[in-house]
């Protein structure tokens, strides 16, 4: 009985060893593509390109789900039947290869990306800064972002996107597409945007590119 015991828990230990490295190949198989682009692990090495890595699972299967769906009916309807998207928000991207690249996904293999990228380290890339531009960008962030982007925006826990380190570029492209309607946000972020507009205008964009981009740790 001991031995039968024994081998039955040999086999399913094997078993189970044999799932996992199932499941890391078809991880590493879906991600092959992504790092193609977003560089090693997530971690961009390109200035156009936005560093993935770190993202929370909630944000990074926010934005696979809106660049799969063109069908506002039908994704609310993928987002109702499965309760690992209850927490998702989605809002409208505009992409050039995003939108293609996306809607070849499951969303079963677009929730092992999202549990992969997210476990990943972030290594943020030596950018040139404007110290005094960053100084202003510095100011913005603790008066309009700090609130949902905790730690000088190195947190991804609110469920949203990280910005320390991330590429200039890439930021300055994403804070126009928001201010030009091009991109979906919440509404506490549209106050926001028009608040920085009021007052500094978009200068205010670039303040905050260089100070984001001044965070290396």
């Amino acid at each position: 009985m001991i031995i039968k015991r024994i081998a039955a828990g040999m086999l399913l230990c094997i078993t189970l060893s044999q799932v996992c490295l199932a499941q890391d190949g078809q991880v590493t198989m879906l991600t092959s593509t992504c790092v193609a682009c977003h560089g090693s692990e997530g971690n961009s090495t390109g200035p156009a390109i936005p560093s993935i890595a770190g993202l929370s699972p909630i944000y990074f299967m926010g934005a696979m789900l809106a660049y799969k769906y063109d069908d506002e009916d039908e994704l609310e309807a993928v987002i109702d039947a499965d309760i690992d998207f209850e927490d998702v928000e989605v809002f409208t991207r505009y992409s050039t290869i995003m939108g293609r690249l996306a809607k070849g996904y499951t969303e079963e293999e677009i929730k092992l990306m999202a549990e992969y990228f997210s476990s990943q380290e972030v290594v943020r890339p030596a950018q040139v800064v404007d110290v005094a531009m960053a100084k202003e960008g510095k100011k913005l962030h603790k008066m309009h972002c700090e609130k949902c982007h905790e730690n000088e925006g190195r947190s991804a826990e609110d469920d949203t996107g990280v910005l320390a380190g991330q590429w200039q570029p890439y930021f300055l492209y994403s804070m126009h597409d928001f201010n030009d309607g091009e991109r979906g946000m919440p509404k506490k972020m549209k106050k926001t945007l028009d608040k920085i507009n009021e007052t500094v205008g978009l200068t205010g964009f670039e303040q905050l590119a260089h100070y984001y981009a001044s965070i290396q740790d």
